[in-house]
């Protein structure tokens, strides 16, 4: 049986993000899940519930300290033309303390809203941007 070593929990303070092959230095904390779709299966003589996964659906966020307008350059124009600003996200988790790293990438992600303005006085000001997505990979490293 392995024991469990503490410094192997792995931290998010070791995230790394990648938008569209840009480094997001000021990102802060993000998330990507998949939620199955399920259908329920009837079935005579049984008193549970069954089901069939039918799909998924991906969603996720991220938050990031707001240092520039990165988000207005990259939707803004679309918004106006009616187009749909599609990304592709890329993640990497490494923490060297960790017994190996994990990576996702994300493809053909939209995010729901564009804030335009955000701020309060004395605060800090900080993005937090809600998206879909509709295909990912899980490259295989060496570490895995």
């Amino acid at each position: 049986m392995n024991k469990f070593v503490a410094q192997q929990v792995m931290s998010g303070t070791q995230g790394e993000v990648w938008i569209d092959g840009k480094y997001m230095a000021e990102v802060t904390a993000f998330k990507a899940e998949i939620k199955l779709i399920k259908e329920e299966v009837n079935q005579v003589k049984t008193m549970s519930k069954q089901y069939k996964v039918t799909g998924w659906e991906g969603t996720g966020n991220v938050k990031m300290n707001h240092v520039s307008s990165y988000f207005i350059n990259l939707m803004a124009d679309n918004i106006r033309n009616a187009r749909q600003t599609v990304a592709t996200i890329r993640v990497k988790l490494d923490d060297p303390d960790a017994v190996g790293r994990e990576e996702v990438i994300i493809r053909d992600a939209t995010f729901d809203k564009l804030t335009l303005m955000d701020w309060e006085a004395k605060k800090l000001t900080e993005d937090d941007y809600d998206f879909t997505f509709t295909d990912y990979e899980v490259p295989v490293t060496a570490d895995a």
